[in-house]
């Protein structure tokens, strides 16, 4: 067997990897409670993971407890053959209050307020989808929500990733529970959704799977 042939095999066995490689994609958004947008976007077809963490901001090596003048945000890896990115934006501002540029929600503060983290077309792609929502009148005001150019991403601590879904128990104020049942109580008494319901009416969510 030649160098060709050897080189030939090798190629065809590993096109599928390069190609599922080339669709994988970033985007980067922050609407508050950064357990709350990752229980909104992982569970969608075409979405491989959802990280919490911190972006947007000049301090080093941001954490929960000290995060500077970072923002709390989700890193969403997909595949752009089965998602969109327009989708992925369309979902995010239905899921998040656009008109509030002081924090989303009961949280308030730099740390909690909402943006997109796009450049070049992606950004094109965001500009057009805002711009579509402000024309049709449909919300009471334009769109706060802002398109930023993406900064580096950093993970927060395992304990903060895929808060929604663990069974893990912690201590809280009512006890020990789960952190997926205080993830709910917390959502509930925050009043996320309700929110969403009252600014969005049957638009909210639409295509999203809460976890409530």
């Amino acid at each position: 067997m030649n160098f060709k042939t050897i080189f030939f095999i090798f190629f065809m066995i590993h096109l599928p990897i390069l190609v599922h490689a080339q669709n994988i994609q970033k985007a980067v958004f922050a609407g508050g409670c950064f357990w709350c947008v990752e229980s909104n976007f992982e569970h969608l077809d075409g979405v491989v993971s959802a990280v919490s963490g911190f972006t947007g901001g000049t301090s080093a090596n941001p954490n929960y407890k000290s995060h500077g003048d970072h923002i709390e945000a989700v890193e969403i890896t997909y595949d752009k053959n089965k998602i969109k990115y327009e989708v992925l934006v369309d979902l995010f501002l239905r899921s998040t209050d656009v008109v509030d540029a002081g924090g989303q929600f009961c949280d308030r503060g730099h740390a909690y307020t909402s943006a997109i983290f796009a450049s070049g077309n992606n950004a094109n792609i965001a500009k057009k989808i805002i711009m579509q929502f402000d024309a049709s009148g449909y919300l009471p005001s334009n769109i706060l929500t802002p398109i930023l150019k993406p900064t580096d991403f950093f993970p927060v601590a395992e304990y903060h990733q895929d808060y929604a879904m663990s069974d893990k128990k912690i201590f809280t104020r009512r006890g020990f529970m789960s952190k997926a049942n205080a993830y709910k109580f917390y959502r509930k008494s925050c009043g996320r959704d309700e929110r969403i319901k009252k600014l969005w009416g049957n638009r909210g969510y639409f295509g999203v799977i809460k976890n409530k």
